[in-house]
């Protein structure tokens, strides 16, 4: 049975569907098998796997509102053990009609129980908001990774972020729990980036990755060649940082109980 990670943070801009791709594809890389669902009407995770948003008949709107098969709507990636459930701005739509339906909040939940057998991960990559897609995806997961910018403000936005997984923990999903924290857009020089990635370690001690994914121009470059980074720049500083959270991610996954 999979095991089903929601990528989220209500903040923008830190990270966030960089590292559902490139972790998803890392460990893809290491053997697994691994499905990413595009949950941002925006479609990035979607077009960051080579998928045209704009050229998609079904995706997993389809899924949500109209029960569409899944197999309909899957597609495989570049990485042969790597598959995608592609979005696109019909999602968008989602927000609204999803509002009258019955268990509006566990409609993935149902979707991703026909597939859960055949992968070893399933990461959602949420849009920046907690609204009923965020929802939908934190009622499906087992547990939440929080991408977290070594930027001003960043304890702030995490501790209001952890206060809402707590709030869908308590009423929908009690299974729930924190995965981790990853520091991104680290720069090393930089000494607010210093104190923000002290001061995160300091308050969730063991949940923080020991890797940190820097500020890398290759990691910016990737997407817009539809390629994770590990596949477009394996010996770029971004995509070592990603294939050492992948296996780091793993280790993790061995040592828990189940």
């Amino acid at each position: 049975m999979a095991k089903t990670i929601a990528v989220a943070n209500q903040k923008g801009g830190v990270g966030k569907t960089t590292t559902s791709v490139n972790l998803a594809a890392g460990i893809a890389l290491q053997g697994k098998q691994v499905l990413l669902v595009d949950m941002d009407p925006q479609g990035n995770a979607t077009s960051g796997l080579g998928l045209d948003p704009r050229s998609l008949q079904n995706n997993i709107y389809n899924c949500l509102i109209n029960k569409d098969n899944i197999d309909e709507v899957l597609k495989k990636t570049e990485i042969g053990d790597l598959y995608v459930l592609p979005s696109n701005p019909d999602l968008a739509g989602a927000e609204i009609e999803l509002v009258n339906m019955d268990e509006r909040e566990r409609r993935l939940w149902h979707v991703l129980r026909t597939i859960e057998d055949r992968f070893d991960y399933v990461f959602l990559d949420c849009p920046p908001a907690l609204g009923i897609l965020t929802v939908n995806a934190l009622c499906a997961a087992r547990s939440v990774l929080i991408p977290v910018q070594c930027e001003y403000y960043a304890m702030e936005g995490l501790t209001r972020l952890i206060d809402s997984i707590e709030r869908v923990r308590h009423s929908l999903n009690p299974e729930l729990t924190i995965e981790g924290i990853v520091l991104t857009m680290y720069d090393v020089r930089n000494t607010l980036a210093r104190q923000v990635s002290d001061q995160v370690r300091a308050h969730f001690t063991d949940k923080v990755y020991q890797t940190t994914i820097p500020r890398n121009v290759t990691l910016a470059e990737a997407p817009s060649y539809g390629r994770p980074v590990l596949l477009y720049n394996m010996a770029s500083t971004g995509a070592q940082s990603y294939l050492s959270l992948a296996k780091e991610f793993l280790g993790h996954g061995e040592k828990s109980p189940g």
